[in-house]
């Protein structure tokens, strides 16, 4: 008998409860033993109650074995709705998937992008010829600029300190005219982030590893990324690999995006990069991604709520089909994973039913059940 697993459900916002709700249609046409246990996330759960993350919602990941996650409303603090809602309860807002990615040390991000045989909205380069485009990008989920240590004003602790005596006296700004957001890097969490980019390229035998950094500017952080990446690169001598500036990657993705294979690199620069790799092969409509630690992950499409098109039954539900994909996978469930990834290249080889992003006018529920009918289909 199969394993039973636990899976916690979270749509979150907008779009996010659509798509899900597309995924759960190929989900319940499976044979995927599994418990599904919802549970409270996002925008709409933080004017409800003053927090976007409730303790009930954490207390609830820790007994399941992975997530499966739609999207969330993110605005600034200074958004007229966040000063509202943190007045109202008291509370300060913090983005909740940051918070699950700390709280559960998915220090591991993994996007894949990739062009589908049929999609209209495949790059195209200036001679009009289309490059199959499969890039797996790993980025650092953690730490770097995303690790929440930020500061209003210059705090005395800083202040006293040289370069920011020199940094002041340069600028000529009061202390309450600055704001500070660290970038802070420890050599673990560069080190398996590194390492889950090399092993991964040589166990599917991609062995092709790009780093990409910026070392030459920001030396004490990026450099000891790349420090540790010419060390972590030295036990794996069957994968070539070459190291990148971001701006250099930003460039050579748009005119040879085919030469790249695996892509490591640290948090917001694996963010950017992402965004523009999935533009590549379809947009984020397209763009899944799983956020692991070595025993728990959650997996979600890369695009956010879209607030214009909730309930309207419209998205493309193909990046939440395929990060239930990744999801299986990850679970060791690679015959799951395997049939639906065939079933969406399938849909979109077929090209006959396809949302508005496509050209089509089929809804998300119509691609989710042309998907699940495919599945299903020995």
């Amino acid at each position: 008998m199969t394993r039973k697993y636990k899976i916690a459900f979270m749509p979150g916002d907008g779009i996010g409860v659509d798509v899900l709700a597309a995924a759960k249609v190929v989900l319940d046409v499976s044979d995927f033993n599994a418990e599904i246990i919802p549970l409270d996330i996002g925008f709409t759960i933080f004017e409800k109650e003053g927090e976007p993350l409730p303790e009930r919602t954490i207390e609830g990941l820790k007994e399941c074995d992975a997530a499966f996650f739609g999207a969330i409303t993110s605005k600034p603090r200074t958004d007229p709705d966040v000063q509202r809602i943190e007045r109202k309860y008291g509370t300060i807002y913090r983005s909740p998937i940051v918070r699950l990615r700390q709280i559960f040390d998915l220090y591991s991000n993994m996007r894949p992008s990739k062009s589908y045989e049929g999609n209209p909205l495949n790059f195209r380069k200036i001679d009009g010829s289309i490059p199959m485009i499969d890039i797996v990008t790993f980025r650092e989920n953690t730490e770097g600029l995303y690790s929440g240590i930020e500061f209003d004003s210059l705090i005395p602790e800083l202040k006293v300190l040289p370069k920011f005596k020199e940094f002041q006296h340069r600028t000529g700004a009061e202390d309450s005219d600055i704001r500070i957001s660290c970038r802070v890097f420890t050599r673990n969490g560069c080190e398996r982030i590194i390492r889950k980019a090399f092993e991964y390229a040589e166990i599917t035998k991609r062995n092709k590893v790009t780093v990409v950094h910026k070392a030459n500017v920001i030396r004490a952080t990026d450099g000891m990324f790349l420090e540790i990446a010419k060390k972590v690169a030295e036990e794996y001598p069957e994968v070539k690999w070459w190291d990148e500036n971001i701006d250099a990657t930003a460039m050579w993705l748009m005119k040879r995006p085919e030469e790249y294979s695996v892509i490591v690199s640290t948090n917001m620069f694996g963010d950017i990069i992402t965004d523009q790799a999935a533009m590549l092969t379809g947009g984020l409509g397209f763009a899944a991604s799983a956020s692991t630690s070595n025993d728990f992950g959650v997996f979600e499409p890369n695009h956010g709520s879209a607030p214009k098109y909730a309930g309207q039954n419209k998205v493309n539900p193909i990046a939440a089909l395929k990060s239930m994909g990744l999801m299986w996978e990850w679970l060791g469930e690679t015959e799951l994973a395997d049939k639906l990834e065939m079933a969406i290249s399938q849909n979109i080889k077929e090209g006959k039913i396809k949302t508005y992003d496509m050209g089509g006018t089929s809804s998300t529920t119509d691609v989710a059940k042309d998907i699940a009918q495919k599945f299903t289909t020995d």
